[in-house]
């Protein structure tokens, strides 16, 4: 079937991003995921010009407009390290691990149907989602690039929604496994620079050396990939299945500029080696349990940890896991690694709480801009409200974030400085436009997928 030509980029289904302002949070339970700081029962937050400028109990700022903190959780947003953002409107579409309707089926058939607006309106509407979870900073892991124009429209829903991002340039659904990604375009992005005003960086996503639904792609051309991405400096995101970190090993590929997905299916010897190399892990808990688990083993976050090896937390696909709560995240972290060890190895709800902040900045090499309320950091938090049915009344705030919190007690989403979301309401983003310009490209995309199979059944 001949694909129909790209739709001509709507609108921005938003109004211009607020300003920097200066402005204090006052009387908030202030969880800084700064060691040095700690936590407090009751202080102050102040910010000006996107900057945290100081963190403590009654701070003088005479003048400067206060926001009202009392009964809430202040604390850094959440830093999401590896999401699938173009495919978040599938969720229409995805049923579970259905053999015709499952993830891998859906992504491999309507992935080719793609047009830049597609992804445009797929990727706002999964941004949306994440900024009322209380994600402030997302890893775009853009895994069906098919060309230039799907990478400009992925940055551009990146910029106008006013978040903080990598995007990982990867490689069209359709792509041969002998054919190597776009690097000539991946050098363009990067020449060209990134749309904002430092928010956005860039990575880049490379295809699996082993076994896995999508094939398994020739090490060689995976070991060309990596030289030219290396060659432009840029950090490198992969999927891990069984037996991927033996086969890199072997090619001189792992490396600290190197982020594996998903830490199961891995021996005693490669969990030496990604210690070693300082190759990092990005754990997708929902996603593993709901998923992987029958066919690559039990989520070896201990195991991991106990090797040193830097690991995050992230959402994978809003459209198979069905949603992007990323308090359920934490939750589903937590399940697993109970069923695993019990009692006898404990996991803190302060420890996944890390995970969930500032392990990730480190994750995407941001540490130094964000992940803690640490006075010279961007001003990238949240206010969770502590007075809802479902979370209050709260003596211990880690606690109650992770194992009560949902995304309806996020009152307040600052990223950067400028509040996105405020009484749980956008500033800056009309949801409902969102909403039904993404229904409409899926829509559009099961057209044209049913016209491509009834085209195919009449050529046979």
């Amino acid at each position: 079937m001949k694909e129909t030509a790209p739709a001509a980029p709507s609108a921005d289904p938003a109004r211009e991003l607020p300003a920097r302002e200066e402005f204090i949070i006052r009387g908030g339970r202030v969880l800084t995921m700064d060691p040095s700081l700690g936590e407090f029962d009751e202080a102050d937050v102040h910010v000006r010009d996107g900057v945290i400028v100081a963190v403590g109990v009654g701070l003088q700022a005479p003048g400067v407009a206060a926001m009202d903190g009392r009964n809430t959780i202040v604390m850094p947003g959440f830093v999401d390290t590896h999401w699938h953002l173009w495919n978040s409107s599938l969720r229409a579409l995805v049923r579970g691990d259905d053999a015709e309707h499952g993830y891998f089926p859906v992504t491999l058939r309507v992935g080719p149907l793609f047009t830049p607006e597609d992804s445009y309106r797929s990727v706002r509407l999964g941004l949306a989602e994440g900024l009322a979870s209380g994600i402030t900073t997302v890893h775009n892991w853009s895994h069906n690039t098919r060309s230039p124009e799907h990478a400009d429209a992925e940055l551009r829903a990146l910029h106008a929604t006013g978040v903080r991002a990598r995007f990982s340039y990867g490689w069209g659904q359709e792509l041969p496994l002998n054919r190597t990604m776009d690097l000539e375009d991946l050098a363009r992005v990067q020449r060209e620079g990134l749309p904002g005003d430092g928010l956005l960086s860039l990575g880049a996503a490379v295809r699996t050396p082993v076994t896995n639904p999508r094939g398994a792609v020739p090490i060689e051309v995976i070991a060309a990939e990596f030289e030219g991405i290396r060659a432009l400096g840029l950090p490198i995101t992969m999927h891990a299945r069984p037996g991927v970190v033996s086969v890199l090993e072997g090619h001189g590929l792992l490396g600290p500029d190197l982020q594996l997905v998903h830490p199961q299916g891995i021996s005693v010897e490669e969990r030496r080696l990604l210690a070693e190399r300082r190759t990092t892990m990005s754990c997708s808990p929902v996603i593993e349990m709901l998923y992987a688990q029958a066919t690559r083993g039990e989520i070896q976050f201990q195991e991991l940890l106990e090797r040193e090896v830097l690991q995050s937390l992230s959402v994978d696909s809003s459209a198979a896991s069905a949603n992007a709560d990323f308090f359920n995240c934490m939750r589903a972290l937590l399940w697993s690694h109970k069923q695993r060890f019990g009692s006898r190895v404990p996991l803190s709800p302060r420890r996944l709480l890390e995970l969930a902040t500032i392990d990730g900045a480190r994750d995407l090499g941001i540490a130094e801009l964000t992940g803690s309320l640490t006075p010279g950091k961007r001003a990238d938090l949240i206010l969770v409200r502590t007075t809802d049915p479902n979370i209050g009344p709260v003596i211990d705030p880690a606690f109650a974030l992770v194992y009560s919190a949902q995304p309806s007690n996020v009152d307040t989403v600052i990223v950067d400085g400028r509040v996105l979301v405020r009484e749980g309401r956008f500033t800056a983003l009309d949801a409902r436009q969102v909403m039904q310009d993404a229904e409409q490209s899926v829509r559009g995309l099961v057209s044209r997928s049913r016209a491509g199979q009834a085209s195919g059944r009449r050529g046979e």
